[in-house]
């Protein structure tokens, strides 16, 4: 993929305040400082983009970005060992919740995960909610760079067991610092994004067919 323009969209919460849902979209989640705001700037080449920070629950909202003025990219909020104050952890919940399903744009949810911690009960339990909804998901195991090849092929070879929800086809490993994986990862997107399925309407079917 050759990204020719990125921008920044917006900021929202509620569902009334999201950018148009007229273009193809991609989401990001995963834990704080997991690596998403970096793994966007990657994709995209624009570096300063999405706003990446130390200090854990910077992003409280939904971030909204345009790409190549196709399709756009929506940075979710971090969760996990967040310092943030209770309150506004209790509202990333049902903020989250109702992004994934009423979004009928969304096509494909991206969690990024530090691949040297194993897969937190928050992370399983948001891939199974995806696959559960119909909302194609893959795992990108970030921070490579900081393990030893051998040390990565355990530890990649050690999540993938542990994930039943997940092929062994959207599992990615990745470095944000020396760009390794970013090739892999922008095929898989670029494939979903040509997939014509509606998903809002599969969405709606099984949400009408639990309750």
């Amino acid at each position: 993929m050759r990204v020719t323009s990125a921008e920044f969209v917006k900021s929202a919460a509620k569902a009334a305040h999201y950018a148009p849902d007229t273009l193809p979209e991609v989401a990001f989640a995963g834990r704080s400082n997991s690596g998403k705001s970096t793994l966007i700037n990657t994709l995209t080449g624009y570096h300063r983009l999405a706003k990446a920070s130390t200090s854990p629950g910077r992003t409280q909202l939904i971030q909204f970005f345009l790409i190549n003025k196709t399709f756009s990219f929506a940075d979710l909020p971090g969760y996990g060992y967040a310092k943030v104050p209770a309150a506004v952890k209790a509202s990333w919940r049902p903020m989250i919740e109702t992004y994934f399903r009423e979004r009928g744009n969304l096509r494909l949810v991206v969690l990024v995960a530090d691949i040297r911690r194993d897969i937190s009960d928050d992370e399983r339990l948001l891939i199974d909610w995806l696959t559960l909804y119909d909302r194609p998901v893959m795992l990108v195991l970030s921070k490579i760079d900081k393990l030893s090849r051998n040390q990565q092929f355990l530890r990649l070879k050690q999540i993938r067991a542990s994930l039943n929800a997940l092929p062994t086809e959207a599992i990615f490993p990745y470095s944000g610092h020396t760009g390794e994986g970013k090739e892999k990862i922008w095929f898989h997107i670029e494939h979903i994004l040509e997939s014509k399925t509606n998903i809002l309407q599969q969405v709606r079917d099984k949400s009408d067919f639990l309750h």
